[in-house]
């Protein structure tokens, strides 16, 4: 089998660390593996496979001879660099939301639009971690009878702010418990004990930058360009993993029992649907892993073609480290 030369840019962030660990649980064709970061952490050591692997300096001159670059840096540092992964010869798996809506890039979710990977022109990008989530969930049903309308409300894990995000959440939780105050750094607001109904600033008629992610990528990775999509983003203290209720409208109507058939079979899902013997999908039965869960799969009472669900998953993994590496997978595919 051929082996591959991959970089991981960002590579000491909480989702590049989680792209070693997934290249290393999927066996992929791994030659040689680079480590790339900001000069504050060149020279860095880190473990994978056995090896002891130096973090070496994001730079142009990095990516002479890589084969595929797993992109889990910031908006930023991902326009920065593209242009010169491209011209090194490498395809670019960007995980920031720089390239997700340019036209000529590919934004991938393999188990619903893998074949859009392959008209790549350098560059594919990697969909919002709540996006890639709740379209796993409900693809199948969309494949049934096309999706013309989705209502959701997502419960993002503090962790999905980035690794500043569960030590400020631990922090608060043991200040409180003495008595102490605590100012939050990385929320606007305290989050122990608490909700926050903003993440992203304002993007378009009070709807959040995060909110329009699910409408704006949904449309282009589904093949649904009319589709319509009002979302709810409310962070919420919990760890690792987002959940997400739906509601969901096709054109035609799609009934319970078929819905959990499908869902059942569905790639990437595991149905989790026994409301009378408490089963269904929950964040800490979700993290670390790459499975959707899905369940709570009910008939819509506001309208004829509808159904609601509910479903948890990993968006550090599923969300971000798997799904970038699953579309790298599909480049090397004989």
């Amino acid at each position: 089998m051929k082996k591959y030369k991959v970089a991981i840019l960002g590579a000491t962030g909480a989702v590049g660390r989680e792209m070693m660990k997934v290249l290393a649980e999927r066996e992929f064709p791994v030659e040689e593996l680079h480590l790339l970061a900001s000069a504050r952490s060149v020279g860095q050591k880190i473990q994978w496979q056995g090896q002891e692997l130096a973090v070496e300096l994001a730079c142009d001159e990095a990516f002479q001879g890589m084969d595929i670059v797993l992109g889990a840096a910031e908006n930023d540092i991902a326009k920065q660099f593209a242009p010169a992964i491209v011209k090194a010869g490498a395809v670019f798996v960007d995980n920031s939301s720089a390239f997700r809506m340019d036209p000529e890039v590919p934004l991938v979710i393999p188990e619903i639009n893998p074949e859009d990977a392959k008209k790549h022109k350098g560059i594919i990008a990697n969909p919002n971690c709540t996006t890639i989530v709740s379209l796993v969930a409900i693809n199948a049903l969309n494949q049934d009878s096309p999706i013309e309308s989705i209502v959701a409300s997502s419960y993002q894990a503090v962790s999905g702010a980035g690794a500043g995000g569960p030590i400020e959440l631990m922090n608060e939780v043991e200040a409180l418990r003495e008595g102490k105050s605590y100012e939050p750094q990385v929320f606007q607001y305290q989050i122990a004990y608490n909700v926050i109904p903003q993440i992203g600033g304002e993007a378009f008629a009070g709807y959040t930058s995060e909110e329009m992610k699910m409408q704006n990528e949904g449309r282009k990775i589904m093949h649904l360009p009319e589709l319509k999509v009002s979302c709810t983003c409310v962070r919420v203290p919990v760890v690792r993993s987002h959940s997400v209720s739906i509601v969901v409208r096709t054109k035609e109507k799609i009934s319970v029992e078929r819905a959990r058939e499908l869902i059942a079979n569905a790639p990437g899902c595991r149905l989790v649907d026994d409301l009378n013997n408490k089963q269904y999908p929950m964040p800490l039965d979700t993290s670390d892993q790459d499975t959707v869960f899905v369940g709570r799969i009910r008939d819509d009472l506001t309208s004829d073609s509808g159904l609601n669900i509910w479903c948890c998953g990993d968006q550090v993994r599923k969300g971000a480290a798997t799904n970038a590496v699953q579309i790298a997978q599909l480049l090397v595919e004989e």
